[in-house]
């Protein structure tokens, strides 16, 4: 499909590498450098896609953009600014944009903005053609219905009960076709509406509103979704229905720059190393003050907070190793009962100082498997140690907390292991979410990486992680890994993406 574009920006230079690099890909594209030539060129030619920076020499322009969008809606707008502005950027243009990218422009984001850009477009068309057919036609009901499912999006719609009274083939065969049922419990599997929930709001104001949401198909997979919605009135002027709209952008998500998601992992772990720097600094003091009064007892509890701070800081700097350095698994053939029994023991004391049992299930011998022992020891230790918080965080009374280690082999001739905890187990929700970068429910004290990379490696050795788990009654991970070497794969996040300057 040929379309053409106009390209605003006030950097010659930049406006230059972006329309070679739009121009290789067979596009027609013009460049403006000022709010005048941006209205005069699109008064004396047609454009489909205006690309826009919306900071033309420090002043915003998000009016005119807004403006020239309300005068032409099949015009589809991209804006791109650097990190800083983004954010006002989304506020001031809001929807009236389809995609928001960041300076230094990634291709492939790029690339997929104006491929999103012209599937709105055909849409457009084809929406302004069946409407246009809609007023001459009988037959407008069937029309309506042969457009709601045909858009490539996920559309529902809900009446003031949170209840779903419809959805296009598209929701229902990710989603299911459950008439009457709450649309928080087909989405997230929650028991109550989402906290920002934009259909909540719509129907309070009668005004479009949106969202970034993170939701789970009938088959398991995830899905990253832009949400939007729009009321539906009775003759009467009241507000009887919202229909919500969700474009599937998971795509654009996983190809968001390696570099930016470092950034936000470091800034988000920020807070957790100046309270671990403390407790270090504090520790130190209590040994010194321990020293010069001879207190061994004032020393040893220094010692235990001095290596407990000094534990965590490794094992944060080793995860953020994992995560920014693009890496091979480094194979060696092992005794897995040896690897196993070395992981139980760095959480014994945990679970002793704070009564939790610990249960071992593990045969004498098991045989040797190909692994990279380093870090498919610390994934098992991860989770080991979720495990042994789970009982140590659980209020429940009266009850006998334990974690059971099991190990086995089973008819394909895989290895197996199983962490049990009767903690206090974790909701569906929790579940669904909690292999995703950055997601922790331990607030600042966890990095939202450790679960996250401890599926990653277990991945990469070509196994599984399988989550059983009953609120308040406790969880069960279970691992499967192939004995042989799996065939080598480099970590997707570790992967280098491409960027325009």
């Amino acid at each position: 499909m040929a379309e053409n574009i106009l390209l605003i920006e006030d950097s010659a230079e930049h406006a230059v590498a972006l329309q070679l690099y739009l121009e290789r890909s067979g596009i027609t594209i013009s460049i403006g450098t000022t709010t005048e030539e941006m209205f005069s060129k699109i008064r004396t030619k047609e454009f489909d896609i205006l690309l826009v920076n919306p900071f033309l020499n420090g002043k915003s322009i998000s009016s005119e953009i807004k403006e020239l969008k309300n005068s032409i809606p099949l015009l589809q707008v991209i804006i791109f600014c650097i990190k800083q502005n983004l954010n006002q950027a989304m506020d001031e243009v809001g929807t009236h944009a389809i995609n928001f990218l960041e300076i230094p422009v990634n291709s492939k984001a790029l690339n997929l903005a104006i491929i999103h850009a012209r599937k709105c477009i055909a849409n457009d068309k084809r929406i302004k053609i069946y409407s246009e057919r809609l007023a001459d036609l009988e037959h407008d009901r069937t029309l309506y219905h042969q457009l709601f499912n045909e858009v490539p999006c996920y559309i529902s719609i809900q009446n003031k009960e949170m209840r779903l009274i419809g959805g296009n083939i598209l929701f229902q065969k990710d989603f299911g076709n459950e008439v009457g049922e709450y649309c928080y419990e087909i989405y997230k599997h929650r028991t109550s509406p989402c906290p920002t929930c934009p259909v909540i709001k719509t129907f309070a104001d009668g005004k479009s509103h949106s969202t970034e949401e993170v939701v789970t198909a009938l088959s398991g997979q995830q899905y990253h979704v832009l949400t939007q919605t729009a009321p539906i009135f009775n003759d009467d002027g009241g507000i009887t229905q919202v229909m919500e709209i969700a474009t599937d952008i998971t795509q654009i998500r996983q190809l968001q720059g390696h570099l930016s998601s470092l950034g936000l992992m470091l800034g988000s772990m920020s807070h957790g190393v100046k309270g671990m720097l403390t407790a270090l600094d504090g520790g130190i003091y209590q040994m010194s003050s321990g020293l010069q009064k001879n207190d061994p007892e004032r020393i040893e509890k220094a010692f235990d907070l001095i290596k407990q701070m000094a534990d965590r800081i490794k094992k944060m700097v080793l995860q953020i190793l994992y995560y920014a350095k693009s890496r091979k698994l480094e194979y060696q053939t092992v005794d897995i009962v040896h690897i196993f029994k070395t992981v139980i023991s760095t959480v014994t004391n945990l679970a002793r100082k704070n009564c939790v049992q610990i249960e071992i299930d593990i045969p004498d011998s098991i045989g040797e498997m190909d692994i990279d022992s380093n870090w498919l020891q610390a994934a098992l230790v991860n989770l080991s140690e979720n495990a042994v918080e789970a009982c140590i965080y659980d209020k429940a009374k009266n009850k006998n907390h334990k974690v059971e280690f099991r190990l086995w082999e089973d008819n394909n001739h895989r290895v197996c292991l199983s962490i049990k905890d009767n903690g206090m187990g974790i909701d569906q929700e929790t579940r669904e979410k909690m292999f995703t970068l950055f997601f922790t429910s331990k607030g600042s004290q966890g990095t939202g990486l450790g679960l996250f990379i401890a599926n990653h490696v277990i991945q990469q050795h070509g196994g599984e992680i399988k989550v059983e788990s009953i609120l308040g009654e406790g969880t069960c991970f279970e691992i499967y890994l192939p004995r042989k070497k799996a065939e080598e794969s480099v970590a997707p996040f570790g992967k280098s993406i491409e960027r325009l300057s």
